[in-house]
């Protein structure tokens, strides 16, 4: 009985081992493949996949026709592939629902074909995040491995699920969001069993990943330390950003729900990428996931039109590209949101509790906005302690801001 107990342990942990290995080629070889889609549609930097000037400084760089053009094909990719996914391959399976239900696993061709389309088109300008390709492939990858390893429906629901934060760990170099992602997000448990796996598989993944992307933070951010002003506003703002993540989730909601698999559906991308495109002649900032406008926010970059115009038109082209049936994911774009809110209260009211910095400001709004629409309140925070390495002080107001946002937007949703 101990040898079978012993030989299943080490089946379980050599699965994770395992899904760590392959979730973090995976977000690797997505990482790789965006950066390259990205330089040739803007024609920028072309010599280099990792480092060189950011996604914002290339789309800015580009002609007008070129911004337009490569959002248009962008379009035209996206509605007919996903029209033809949605007609002629397997239902697909998200990754929520192919943990609560391992008995049917994720369809292999339609699962890597809607990651691909998501790579290719958030490459290519679309308003949508890059992490749920991810964290798609990682958990296809992590089913597969399970199931041939003959674990137990529990343990193949912890792999899935493990498989799903490690994708999310490698493409964002994330390790411990990941695995906090994978128990609160997914699992909804703490089991040190669990909080062991979950560790294990993001940090393997996010490891291998990094042995080509390099360990660069994705925001650079500055403030040494957190201001006593800080932790009172965070603490008095986190229901406005609570109350607003609502209303984001309801638009976002029904823009999915409106969404129709048939004619309209290439139609209807063609138009709203096109306008997308058009409106990045003006605002190069709108293309892409949002991290360029969340970059300029922490830096204070951002006038207060300019933040108030970037964050309506984000929100209309977000509720666009949703409606129109493209896919992607809704963290950086959700950050991005909230970073830009917070910047814009700094400039209306930011006199009024000095010692602070639109960055500051920023930074626990984009935090409390990312808890409150994905409603991971612990992922966010961690997510943006490893995204810009920020000083231990600021856990406090961002834990205020994230605490008072979250409960507000689950009263408001009832």
């Amino acid at each position: 009985m101990r040898k079978l107990l012993c030989a299943f342990c080490q089946s379980r942990w050599t699965a994770l081992l395992l899904t760590g290995i392959a979730a973090g080629t995976a977000g690797m070889l997505i990482a790789l493949m965006l950066h390259e889609i990205q330089h040739l549609a803007f024609g920028y930097s072309q010599r280099s996949l990792i480092g060189g000037p950011p996604f914002l400084q290339g789309v800015s760089e580009a002609s007008a026709l070129r911004r337009v053009a490569a959002l248009t094909i962008a379009g035209i990719i996206a509605g007919w592939g996903w029209w033809l996914l949605a007609r002629y391959a397997k239902k697909r399976l998200s990754v929520s629902a192919a943990v609560s239900d391992i008995r049917q696993p994720m369809p292999a061709a339609t699962t890597l074909c809607h990651a691909m389309l998501q790579v290719v088109t958030v490459a290519m300008g679309s308003p949508l995040g890059r992490e749920s390709a991810p964290r798609e492939v990682g958990a296809l990858f992590a089913g597969g491995i399970a199931r041939r390893c003959g674990l137990s429906e529990a343990d193949i629901k912890l792999v899935i699920a493990c498989g799903a934060g490690a994708g999310l760990a490698a493409v964002y170099n994330v390790p411990l969001a990941g695995a906090i992602f994978t128990l609160e997000v997914l699992l909804v448990t703490f089991r040190w069993d669990a909080v062991i796996a979950a560790i294990i598989t993001s940090a393997v993944a996010a490891f291998i990943a990094s042995l080509v992307l390099g360990n660069e933070r994705q925001y650079l951010f500055s403030a040494p330390a957190a201001p006593v002003s800080l932790i009172v506003w965070a603490a008095l703002a986190g229901p406005v950003f609570g109350y607003a993540a609502s209303l984001f989730r309801r638009m976002s909601r029904q823009a999915r729900g409106s969404v129709k698999s048939n004619w309209q559906m290439p139609l209807f991308c063609f138009v709203a990428f096109t306008c997308l495109g058009l409106l990045s002649i003006w605002f190069p900032q709108l293309p892409g996931n949002g991290r360029g406008p969340v970059q300029l926010s922490f830096g204070g970059d951002v006038t207060l039109p300019l933040a108030a115009i970037l964050i309506g038109l984000k929100v209309f082209s977000i509720w666009m590209v949703l409606r129109s049936g493209a896919e992607g994911g809704l963290l950086t774009p959700g950050l991005a949101i909230g970073a830009l809110l917070g910047a814009l209260l700094f400039l209306l009211v930011g006199a009024f509790f000095p010692g602070s910095s639109i960055g500051e400001f920023a930074l626990t709004g984009g935090a409390a906005f990312l808890a409150s629409s994905m409603q991971m309140p612990l992922t966010a925070i961690v997510l943006l302690m490893e995204f810009t390495g920020m000083d231990f002080s600021f856990f406090v107001p961002l834990s205020l801001c994230v605490a008072g946002a979250y409960m507000t937007c689950r009263y408001v949703e009832g």
